[in-house]
């Protein structure tokens, strides 16, 4: 086995250890909600309503798993002198890009890295949405190989790539200092500190791991992720496009570890029924990772994958990520998202409507042969 292969086989075991961690009581009572060790694009609408982007009570905290990563990947990048400040590369189209990805993995409740964890945990709608997610993907590939291209991107000024980083810096003092900013009007009804920050008292947000066992497990993501590219939705196109399933190893060791270690601490319950934050709209949790696995192809990376380049000096990517962002409050405010109740009217109608925009996005970016 090439030492390439070794190396994010290993990342993505360490990976699947550290989401089954999360979400054990090891450092205390309070953990991450089951089968979300990691879940980018759930961490990411979480940080977003922490910061008053969208009005969701239960889903705001700033996640430190997300801070980690970028300050994992920056880290790592510099030690390895791969960071890079470029950009330039279609960046509207990756902003809007972005929030599509995001608009499909609440449709469904999960990225493509909590979706292998929900497998793992034995949520059986997990395998709908994979299916979704490959056929996504296999229809990103058709696009690439009739040219699609988003353009390549140039180098910049060192400041551009360290604008995000910095963002994330900035997010993780408020995380830890949650200042108040108006003492005399520090006390709410419901007995909340009146901070800037919002931080859930029910719901998803309000079950977290201790802040710092959470940034200590996503900065060791984010070098892990850094130094072996890992990236389910290049794993998946990989190995469509050109029969390579080095990338897809990563995440079949994360399965794989995730799996073991909830059988370990009597965590998987097999079934579609009852699973913890998930419904079992089949079609729509085929259709929400369908749109997550084509979008994840036309931005060159899947969420997780976004967050690491952003925090190797990639503006491009730092863009999609603020797309994601913008996509989880506009998911939120516009009633787009679903709940294990179920989904919502606009929520299909916006991953339909997202699906043939990625798809136009992809036929009117051809390069001439």
């Amino acid at each position: 086995m090439r030492k390439e292969s070794i190396v994010v086989i290993l990342s993505g075991g360490i990976v699947g250890l550290l989401s089954v961690l999360l979400t054990v009581k090891i450092f205390g009572d309070n953990t991450n909600p089951p089968n979300m060790g990691f879940c980018i694009a759930c961490f990411e609408r979480d940080t977003a309503g922490a910061l008053g982007l969208h009005r969701a009570e239960p889903v705001q905290y700033i996640r430190p798993e997300i801070l980690g990563i970028i300050i994992g990947a920056l880290i790592a990048s510099l030690l390895l002198r791969e960071f890079r400040s470029e950009g330039g590369s279609s960046p509207v189209l990756r902003f809007l890009l972005g929030m599509f990805v995001m608009f499909g993995a609440l449709v469904f409740l999960g990225c493509p890295l909590r979706m292998v964890l929900r497998i793992a945990g034995g949520d059986l709608n997990g395998l709908i949405a994979l299916c979704g997610f490959i056929a996504g993907v296999l229809v990103g590939v058709l696009l690439l190989k009739a040219g699609f291209n988003l353009g390549r991107a140039y180098p910049l000024k060192t400041i551009n790539g360290w604008i995000l980083p910095a963002i994330i810096i900035v997010l993780l003092i408020l995380a830890i200092t949650v200042p108040v900013f108006n003492p005399k009007a520090s006390a709410l009804p419901d007995g909340r500190t009146n901070s800037p920050i919002f931080s859930s008292i029910k719901g998803p947000g309000s079950q977290h791991a201790p802040l710092l066992f959470s940034l200590i497990a996503g900065i060791v993501v984010g070098v892990l992720a850094q130094r072996s590219r890992l990236c389910f939705a290049g794993g998946v196109r990989d190995t469509i496009l050109i029969r390579d399933i080095h990338l897809l190893s990563g995440f079949i060791a994360v399965f794989a570890v995730a799996f073991f270690g909830n059988l370990i601490a009597g965590k998987v319950k097999f079934g579609f029924e009852g699973q913890p934050i998930a419904h079992t709209e089949h079609l729509w949790n085929f259709v929400g990772m369908a749109l997550v696995g084509l979008g994840s192809v036309l931005l060159g990376g899947c969420p997780l994958r976004q967050l690491v380049l952003a925090g190797r000096g990639n503006t491009d990517s730092s863009l999609a990520v603020l797309g994601m962002v913008a996509g989880a409050a506009f998911a939120h405010n516009l009633n787009f998202a679903s709940s294990p109740q179920g989904t919502t009217d606009w929520g299909r109608a916006i991953a339909i409507t997202g699906i043939v925009v990625c798809v136009l996005i992809g036929l009117l970016n051809r390069e001439k042969s």
